[in-house]
């Protein structure tokens, strides 16, 4: 076992001496944690700031799911590991996909460079979506990694995950997709394989349901932070340690009668371009649409004829609520984004305000309350939160969320 491992051109410290934990808390912000403690809801958490640090980061642009939690496991942005999207468009197919297959990732995770150092991972992430950009590189013959997720924890076997017979060893069925269940399926599982499985490394990834669905200080997000402080109280013994953070924070995103506070933009360049001219990507696209249905801040668009570039830049700009309208030149750089993987133009709107495609492209039949949606600047701080004084942290520079595993496993060497 080396004393330092290079990690897509950073150096970590080698094998931790004590388990070096990331929680990827989904949908976090700080209001969440600050309305729950104001509750005398989060005793273990007050516990573990008091003693550590309570610090704000950056998600990766755009903050979405993916990205970010990719960011989070290889220490770098979208612009080195390629992951810049739930999904994605590649103009030379014509094809639409899910970005989830390991042949979209461009660099390798910690958990594959520990892995390769003889460490033992363990990964639990509450929906299958992610599972194998996560266990990429992890060989699960020789039981030394475990990557499984709540959603299918009953599919899980040796060969694929490292673990089977989950919902008999954890004493929990398979919880609903659509439920607090599969984020505290996440950190149960976690707390046992803490104490039976022994991990070097371990990362818990939960779901954002509960935060699209209530504000922070609301009885139901603070029922779910009191579920999360209780486990954090298990986790947080034998010298372990934890980094909280979050892909990416919230915010209301709904007019006044509760409806959708969305701009249509395929409609509106349908509209002054001509049909076919342009493609609007929504890059929160994935299959859980009673969640978003699939508004979120961020839109990337593709012109066929490249000379209607600066056209269609204008016309967006006459919408107030998109703040940022920038070539993928500009955003690629500004945002650390593959410039092979966005389209001509890329935009985000204001704090309140979510982008569509086509009006009539979009369910939102399954949104029973005001939507809350992320993906562009506004949701972009996120919660730091760390067991240990960060003593190589300096105050002028600003941490990113892909930073977690860095200090995690610092302190816990």
């Amino acid at each position: 076992m080396t004393n330092q491992i290079n990690i897509n051109e950073r150096i970590y410290s080698g094998i931790p001496k004590s388990t070096a934990i990331v929680i990827c808390l989904d949908g976090s912000q700080k209001e969440y944690f600050e309305e729950a403690s104001k509750s005398n809801l989060t005793p273990n958490l007050d516990s573990l700031i008091s003693s550590g640090e309570n610090l704000l980061a950056n998600s990766a642009i755009p903050s979405f799911t993916n990205p970010n939690n990719i960011s989070i496991v290889t220490g770098r942005p979208s612009s080195v590991h390629g992951i810049c999207g739930n999904f994605f468009y590649t103009p030379s197919t014509g094809e639409e996909v899910m970005m989830n297959d390991p042949q979209f990732l461009r660099a390798p995770t910690i958990f594959q460079k520990y892995y390769e150092q003889g460490a033992k991972i363990a990964i639990v992430t509450a929906k299958d979506k992610l599972r194998t950009l996560l266990s990429h590189g992890l060989n699960f013959i020789d039981s030394r990694a475990i990557c499984f997720s709540s959603e299918k924890s009953d599919q899980a076997t040796k060969n694929e995950n490292g673990i089977e017979n989950i919902n008999e060893w954890l004493g929990m069925d398979v919880p609903d997709v659509y439920s607090q269940g599969l984020s505290e399926f996440v950190m149960a599982a976690g707390v046992k394989l803490l104490h039976e499985f022994k991990p070097d490394i371990m990362y818990l990834s939960t779901t954002d349901f509960i935060q699209h669905k209530y504000a922070p200080g609301d009885d139901v997000a603070n029922k779910f932070y009191a579920m999360f402080d209780k486990y954090i109280g298990q986790l947080n013994i034998n010298d372990n340690s934890i980094i909280i953070t979050a892909d990416h924070g919230m915010q209301p995103k709904s007019k006044a009668d509760g409806s959708p506070n969305a701009i249509y933009l395929q409609d509106i360049l349908d509209k002054k371009l001509g049909n076919d001219v342009s493609k609007v990507i929504l890059p929160i696209t994935d299959p859980y649409v009673v969640h978003h249905g699939a508004l979120g801040s961020f839109a990337t668009i593709y012109l066929k004829d490249k000379s209607k570039i600066d056209e269609a830049m204008e016309e967006i700009q006459k919408i107030q609520e998109i703040e940022v309208v920038v070539t993928n030149e500009v955003g690629c750089k500004d945002y650390d984004l593959p410039n092979d993987r966005m389209g001509d133009i890329i935009c985000m709107t204001s704090k309140y305000m979510t982008i569509g495609s086509s009006e009539s492209a979009h369910d939102l039949s399954k949104l029973k309350e005001p939507l809350r949606s992320h993906g562009g600047l506004h949701e972009r701080e996120v919660p730091f939160i760390s067991n240990k004084k960060i003593n190589s942290f300096e105050s002028n520079n600003k941490l990113n969320n892909y930073d977690a595993f860095y200090y995690a496993i610092a302190g816990a060497m």
